[in-house]
């Protein structure tokens, strides 16, 4: 079943604003979906996971350009990036928005030859899994969200239960319209393509069994500061590997590292990223919770939750074309805010706690930025509570389903 995408709209103003579109992001979130949704007849597709293609793009760039007239849609454009030199050629020597749409998803290498070749001639946009909005079939209406004063309801309230059920079943989108019962082979699947297909390509990865339980140590670690020194020392490997693989699951969508904010704030806070899957049903695999119901009642299910909100958060901006100006605040005294979101100036915290009976004490830490100087305009409390309710005169408790 199709579903619409947030995106699509700002994937068509790119369309008309500029002459070469790459919509990146992990594998099967559905890029080339979207893609084929939105172009028209006459724009030929054209993947890199073909040999021939991939053997006549990496060997006569000049030839493939011959065989495949613009407008094109080449699908893992990271696997020629002998391709870009000659895509500026193309569109340089046309006035048409539009000629060559591209998917990828492997940001270390597309990157790299965005910014030799490509710079000021694309658009760049990131597609994530569905969202709750997408999954309800509600993506036209999701906005960046931002705390405000009077928030409203759009999507429907859903059980404690359904709503561990959501979380544990991921955002990837074919697995959402697949029952329970082959979640543990789908993700097993793309754990595998992904490590033989990816990490290999970035990495050489001499122990794939030693890559996969690095995934799973942080998997179990969603939701914390990173200490890489930690997982090295765990895993018996050296501090520059475990930062390479960071880098990697980073650089492929895997992962989000979510920054502290420390500028002109305090000098004595703590500096460590705190590391979040963008996937839950991903994270939840490897940590083997193997149901919504054992999710819901074992120790991760505040840290999940946690990610979950944050990942979805993440969607509500990357879907929207935009980049998300997300921290987070945590003082040597212990004194954290779990989200910082910060536009022209002004602060907006949020914390998220799982739990249905909020407190206007779940939010005091949010006093921190008026005592620093800071503009606190509004906040939210993300948890799981059934009805927005006041909790101060600038913050306001909402559920997963009001964001």
């Amino acid at each position: 079943m199709f579903k619409h995408r947030t995106i699509a709209s700002h994937i068509q103003k790119a369309d008309s604003n500029f002459k070469v579109l790459l919509l990146t992001g992990m594998r099967q979130v559905g890029k080339t979906t979207v893609l084929q949704d939105l172009a028209t007849d006459n724009r030929k597709y054209i993947t890199l996971d073909d040999v021939l293609s991939l053997k006549l793009a990496k060997e006569d760039a000049y030839l493939f350009f011959q065989t495949h007239k613009a407008p094109l849609l080449i699908d893992e454009i990271q696997y020629a990036p002998e391709l870009f030199p000659h895509i500026k050629l193309l569109v340089d020597n046309s006035y048409l928005s539009g000629q060559v749409w591209m998917t990828g998803s492997q940001q270390f290498l597309l990157m790299k030859g965005v910014s030799e070749s490509l710079a000021g001639r694309l658009a760049v946009l990131e597609l994530m899994g569905f969202s709750i909005y997408e999954q309800a079939e509600q993506g036209a209406l999701q906005k960046p969200f931002l705390p405000s004063p009077s928030p409203t309801s759009i999507l429907p309230r859903k059980s404690l239960i359904e709503t561990y059920r959501t979380i544990w079943k991921g955002s990837f989108p074919e697995i959402t319209l697949k029952d329970d019962d082959v979640w543990p082979m789908y993700y097993n699947s793309l754990i595998k393509t992904y490590i033989e297909r990816d990490v290999r390509q970035l990495l050489n990865v001499g122990n794939e069994l030693l890559f996969y339980n690095f995934m799973k140590i942080i998997a179990a670690r969603t939701g914390q500061e990173l200490n890489m020194a930690d997982i090295a020392n765990s895993l018996l490997v050296s501090l520059n590997t475990v930062k390479s693989w960071i880098s990697v699951l980073h650089a492929s969508g895997v992962i989000y590292l979510l920054p502290p904010y420390y500028e002109n704030l305090n000098k004595r806070i703590i500096k460590r990223p705190k590391l979040y899957f963008l996937d839950t049903g991903l994270c939840a695999y490897l940590t083997e919770w193997n149901t919504p119901e054992t999710l819901s009642s074992g120790a991760m299910n505040g840290s999940i939750f946690e990610t979950f909100v944050v990942s979805e958060l993440i969607k509500s901006y990357k879907h929207n074309g935009l980049h998300p100006n997300f921290y987070y605040y945590r003082d040597h005294n212990k004194v954290e805010i779990d989200l910082l979101i910060v536009q022209n100036n002004m602060f907006y915290p949020i914390e998220i706690k799982r739990t249905a009976t909020p407190d206007k004490k779940m939010v005091k830490n949010f006093d921190i930025l008026t005592s620093l100087g800071k503009n606190f305009t509004y906040g939210s409390l993300i948890c799981l509570t059934e009805h927005i309710l006041p909790l101060t005169e600038k913050v306001n408790a909402l559920s997963i389903w009001d964001i």
